[in-house]
Formats: structure tokens, C-alpha cells, sequence
């Protein structure tokens, strides 16, 4: 029997499922990563807005006083306008969409990989196993892939966040990741990456769970009306985008707080950890102050919603979706 299973076994590696499946995983991928660079070019000036007021308390322009504190999203809006320009709520952007194709293709085909691992449950005889199930493949692919791209993550908070109209402290990409390599070694561009992958499978856990789970009872998601469909996809996705940002903004917060002073040496470090910045700031500014940048960070999650559907449909498109 052995020599047999070991043939069969031969055979299913080289069966037309299995290139299907390959070709799945590559069709995937480019829907995830396209969908995320459209909708993230589409909403760069709302999240380079929340990006100023989630770190201004740790931006070195604005302690010192040589740059006035952002009083909120309007006052930012303004103000970045009239200093750098309306070019300058795209600064970054090129480096965002450079980060988030890999992050957003790789989310996606490594959930519908991961996915496929677990016991397949049924939505209506077993709800709470079949939305885990959701969340826990979401909440897996978001930490892998935040492994691979954490530098370009953090590059792009980097960009986002420098302030006034005067001269840049980085000239585009690879000459933020090598001021910083040179200032604190390699390890220094994964400064919050502890933090971040904790944040990022509660965050990514609610943004792709719950979309499944919402999209599994949506009565138009195979609808050949077009409109209905992206209509229902959309409002289940934007359910989905907001409440996974509001479940892992704290995180996100001290993740970019944390990333603010990376080219620093660490006797110049406002933070020394993860628990020193989560307590630092409680006491200095207050909980709220962990969700500073949030009112803008909910008209951003339009461009989160905006992914799920494309994905969705490009997907459909393609021949690819289930």
C-alpha cells in the first residue's frame, strides 16, 4: 500500500487543482494588492491628517515649540494646505502604495490560505465556530504580512508625519531607511513591531472576520445586480473597517509613537517599551489621548471598505472568488 500512497501523493501535486490553486494565490494577491493602491492613493490626504495628530505629541518639531500643535482635523487640514501645499497630502503616498501593495496582496491571499487550513463550518448550525474561524485566519495573515513589510510601514509613518514648510528630514523612502539603519542599526526600522503585530490580529481579525462573517448573511453579495451588490458589500465592509479601527487604535497609536524616534539613539528615547509608552502616555495626556486622530481614522476606514469591495469584485471579475 505504501508505494501506492506515495503515487497518489505524486499525483496530486502535479493534478490541474493544484496549479488552479497557485493561480489563485497569484490572482489574489494582485486583486488585494491593486485594490489597496487605488483606495489608498483615493484617501492619502485624510491619512496623512490622522498620521500629524496621532504623532504630534512625539514629533520633535512640536515639542520644541518650532511648529504650532494641530488643534484638530480642520486646523490640520488648513495648515498643511497653506505650509507645504496641497501636493503635500500625498507626501509618502508613493511609498505608502509601495508598502501596501505587498501588505494588502499578502493579507489577502495568505487569509484565503490560512482559511482553507481550518475545518470548514457551517454559518447557520455553528455561527460561533465559523466566525472565529474568520477571525483567526484575518488575524494570522494581517501578523504575517506585517512581518515582511514592517520597514516600508514605518517609512511611511516617517514621511507622513514630518511637519512645517520648511526643509524635509527625509528625501523620499530609501534615504529615511538608511538615515535610520546608520543611526540605530537594522534592528531600528522593527522599533513597535511588538506592539504592532498584537494590534494588527485584533485589527485585522475584526476587519476581515467580521466582513466574512456579515458578507456570509448578505442576501445580494452574489446578486447580478450590480448595484445592490457593491452597495451591501460596501456597507458590510465599512461596518467591518470602522469597528476594527476603533478595536486596535491604542495600539496603533503607541506603534507610531514608538516608530517616531527610531533614528534616535536610545538614550534620547522618550519610550523605553511598548508598556513604558501605553503608561507614559495615560499619565501625561490621558486615555483619550490614545485614540488622538481617531475622527479621522473613521473617514479613512471609506478607503479600508473601499479594498474589501474591490477585492471583492475584482475577484468576482476574474473567477477567482467562491
Amino acid at each position: 500500500r505504501q508505494p501506492q500512497d506515495h503515487l497518489q501523493r505524486a499525483q496530486h501535486y502535479t493534478t490541474p487543482q493544484s496549479k488552479m490553486g497557485n493561480n489563485d494565490f497569484l490572482m489574489n494577491f494582485l486583486a488585494g494588492g491593486t485594490s489597496g493602491a487605488v483606495a489608498k492613493t483615493c484617501t492619502a490626504p485624510i491619512e496623512r491628517v490622522k498620521l500629524l495628530i496621532q504623532t504630534q505629541d512625539a514629533n520633535p518639531k512640536i515639542i520644541s515649540g518650532e511648529v504650532k500643535r494641530y488643534t484638530g482635523i480642520v486646523d490640520c487640514f488648513t495648515r498643511v494646505a497653506s505650509e507645504q501645499g496641497v501636493a503635500a497630502f500625498w507626501r509618502g503616498n508613493l511609498t505608502n502604495i509601495i508598502r501596501y501593495f505587498p501588505t494588502q496582496a499578502f493579507n489577502f491571499a495568505f487569509k484565503d490560505g490560512i482559511k482553507a487550513m481550518f475545518p470548514k463550518a457551517d454559518k447557520n448550525k455553528e455561527f460561533v465556530k465559523f466566525f472565529l474561524t474568520n477571525v483567526a485566519s484575518g488575524g494570522l495573515a494581517g501578523a504575517g504580512s506585517l512581518c515582511i513589510v514592517y520597514p516600508l510601514d514605518y517609512a511611511r509613518t516617517r514621511l507622513a508625519s514630518d511637519v512645517g514648510g520648511g526643509e524635509k528630514q527625509f528625501n523620499g523612502l530609501f534615504d529615511c531607511l538608511k538615515k535610520t539603519a546608520a543611526a540605530g542599526g537594522v534592528g531600528s526600522l522593527y522599533n513597535g513591531i511588538g506592539v504592532s503585530i498584537v494590534g494588527i490580529i485584533p485589527y485585522r481579525g475584526v476587519y476581515f472576520g467580521l466582513f466574512d462573517t456579515l458578507s456570509g448573511y448578505n442576501p445580494y453579495q452574489k446578486s447580478d445586480n450590480n448595484i445592490m451588490r457593491a452597495a451591501s458589500k460596501f456597507l458590510c465592509a465599512q461596518s467591518s473597517a470602522i469597528s476594527a479601527g476603533y478595536a486596535s487604535y491604542p495600539f496603533d497609536t503607541v506603534r507610531r509613537r514608538l516608530q517616531m524616534q527610531s533614528e534616535k539613539p536610545e538614550s534620547e528615547w522618550v519610550y523605553k517599551g511598548t508598556a513604558d509608552c501605553f503608561a507614559k502616555i495615560m499619565k501625561e495626556e490621558g486615555t483619550s489621548a490614545l485614540f488622538k486622530g481617531a475622527g479621522a481614522n473613521a473617514l479613512r476606514t471609506v478607503g479600508a471598505a473601499l479594498v474589501l469591495v474591490l477585492y471583492s469584485e475584482i475577484t468576482r471579475a476574474m473567477g477567482t472568488s467562491s
